[in-house]
């Protein structure tokens, strides 16, 4: 069952999928080069190598149960190379999403990995080198002034109209491009991220796909020194996006910013506005991977005009919050008062971009740790400021409200002092341009400061070869000492007899559930009281299998139970803090079988080949 419509989720199907039958034509809210080719036909069949493989992956997915599709996808996958397996799943969404979504319920574990992290950052790097698909709303800065109509296209060609003639969409992932990953600007080639990302609520919470718009605001590209790897994609040939370069100025604060997203006609501002004109005021609009100096002042700009969070910020700050919850719980599996854990432990988050930057204001705000216990870093090393707040090493203002008063006496540059001096129970990393950081004398001294219980060690930099340490390292440099989790999944690691099961702190395990609760209850904004109430739903959603294993968060193969948990915990707290417009249960059991019965399911669950 899906929601009802008044609830915003609608009914359970649509009688035409959209992938399988095409509505009406586009032209506007494709990418700006596949418009200007003709369209995804012409854009596909007159690039050899795009026509070719298109035929390959048609000829490779004929498959027309979830039991088929496994056994396609399975023998893809045991070449050892999961690209090849993420554009089989394009295709099969393409031919048959029921058939799509049964696939990926009956092994989330195996699927996700391939249809989003760690896969998708490789496939977003190569984007236009696979087959274009229907899937997905591209808006150019172009368009500005005319932004409502480039929606409207999309929704007349790929979505329903309900009985009073709105087209139906409930949640919109929406992104520039322009840090996606650890692997900075891709512009129109980071749509992996929005698609992938609306498969993960599905999946992990049950919101009807067929009421979901992924959205790339195509706002141009920087050359190769923008992205990691030193791709070159604004001159590819087969680049689908506009090919010219990003407007860029300074803020107040002294920051780079994308200039098109704060003149008087903000691009982002006219594009929310149009998205609650045409689906109207319930629609989540959902910021996904902005670059740090535009994602803050964004949020806070449109928070509080619009059904909106940012992701990269809150949802990533939720779960790490969640994570460092979980070690407590692995200290100490009688603990109840998790919270209270958090408060009597120090912290140093290495990296102060978006993620490490947003768990410090969720720990601070929310959990109530104290900032004397908090400590951050940037290239800087410790990130400090002057009593008057005029001089330090912080970069911007959000690094500014978690830096320490005064310079520090000692070398905050070279990781293993600052660990001498600070002396914490938890290093978390989100670096992302260091990998393998965390080198065998930081994890010793970790141990060495913490004889009397075990320290944490988190690696949240993606994709894996960003990580800042491995799990097999991790646990054999301390003997199986440290717990663990990463950004990434790793395999699970022997030490010494013991099987330790490298929890992924992903994200994952909180926008599925905070966005299927917002969207139930019609919820009017999401304060960041909802994320913390988010991360404790998760860390007791660990089992005894969990904690045997070492794992911080739960089995992902359990990530629609959780998905569930972390909704009836939002909605509770929605209705408790007077922000829900449609209240769907007085406690927690009410609550939770209403929205049980509210998550979409597709047809094609239980058939067998």
């Amino acid at each position: 069952m899906g929601c009802e419509q008044s609830t915003g989720s609608g009914s359970s199907h649509e009688s035409i999928p959209p992938s399988t039958t095409p509505g009406a034509a586009r032209n506007l809210s494709l990418a700006a080069s596949v418009s200007a080719k003709g369209g995804i036909d012409k854009w596909n069949s007159e690039d050899d190598d795009l026509d070719s493989l298109l035929k390959m992956l048609s000829a490779m997915c004929k498959a027309t149960t979830p039991d088929g599709a496994l056994k396609e996808v399975k023998a893809i996958m045991s070449l050892g190379h999961n690209l090849w397996a993420y554009a089989y799943m394009r295709m099969l969404y393409a031919k048959n999403l029921e058939v799509y979504y049964a696939t990926l319920l009956k092994k989330p574990s195996m699927l996700l990995p391939v249809v989003y992290t760690p896969t998708v950052g490789e496939a977003c790097q190569k984007f236009g080198k696979l087959p274009a698909f229907r899937r997905g709303c591209y808006i150019s800065i172009k368009d500005r002034g005319n932004v409502k109509k480039v929606i409207e296209e999309y929704a007349a060609s790929e979505l329903s109209q309900g009985p009073d003639g709105k087209y139906m969409c409930d949640c919109i992932v929406f992104s520039d491009g322009g840090r996606i990953l650890g692997l900075g600007d891709l512009a129109a080639w980071g749509m992996g991220i929005p698609v992938g990302k609306l498969d993960l609520y599905t999946v992990c919470a049950g919101v009807n796909p067929y009421r979901t718009m992924p959205v790339i605001l195509d706002a141009g590209c920087t050359d190769a020194s923008g992205n990691s790897d030193k791709i070159v994609i604004r001159e590819s040939p087969k680049y689908t996006g506009l090919k010219q370069d990003r407007a860029k100025h300074q803020s107040e604060a002294g920051t780079t910013v994308n200039t098109a997203f704060y003149t008087e006609k903000s691009f982002v501002g006219e594009f929310m506005q149009a998205a609650s004109d045409v689906f109207g005021e319930h629609v989540l609009l959902q910021f996904e991977d902005f670059n740090s100096n535009d994602a803050f002042p964004l949020l806070a700009e449109y928070r509080d005009k619009f059904l909106t969070y940012n992701d990269d910020i809150q949802g990533t700050a939720a779960v790490a919050v969640a994570a460092l919850m979980g070690a407590a719980k692995l200290r100490n599996p009688g603990c109840t008062d998790l919270v209270g854990e958090l408060k009597k432990q120090t912290f140093l988050f290495h990296g102060a971009g978006s993620a490490n930057i947003g768990t410090l204001k969720l720990l601070v705000d929310e959990a109530g740790v104290p900032r004397e216990r908090l400590f951050v870093t940037n290239s800087r090393g410790v990130i400090w400021k002057s009593a008057d707040g005029k001089e330090g090493s912080f970069r911007n203002d959000e690094q500014k409200q978690f830096a320490q008063v005064g310079k520090p006496n000692y070398d905050s540059t070279k990781l293993t002092t600052v660990l001498e001096q600070i002396k914490p129970i938890s290093l978390v990393g989100a670096v992302g341009v260091a990998p393998g950081c965390f080198d065998k004398d930081v994890v010793n001294t970790m141990v060495h400061l913490n004889k009397e219980q075990r320290p944490s060690i988190f690696a949240l930099s993606n994709p894996r070869d960003k990580a800042e340490i491995t799990a097999t390292d991790a646990y054999t440099w301390s003997n199986g000492a440290v717990i663990y989790g990463s950004g990434t999944a790793f395999e699970d690691v022997d030490v010494g007899g013991k099987t330790f099961a490298p929890g992924q702190v992903n994200n994952v395990y909180i926008f599925p559930g905070v966005s299927f609760g917002a969207i139930c209850c019609q919820a009017k904004s999401i304060p960041e009281r909802i994320f913390m109430v988010a991360a404790e739903a998760v860390a007791n959603s660990l089992n005894g299998d969990d904690i045997k294993a070492d794992r911080i968060v739960p089995h992902p193969d359990r990530l629609r139970e959780v998905g569930l948990n972390v909704a009836t915990a939002v909605v509770l707290e929605t209705q408790k803090l007077g922000l829900a417009g449609k209240t769907l249960g007085a406690d927690h059991a009410l609550v939770r079988n209403t929205l049980a019965s509210l998550m979409w399911s597709p047809f094609y669950s239980g058939d067998q080949e």
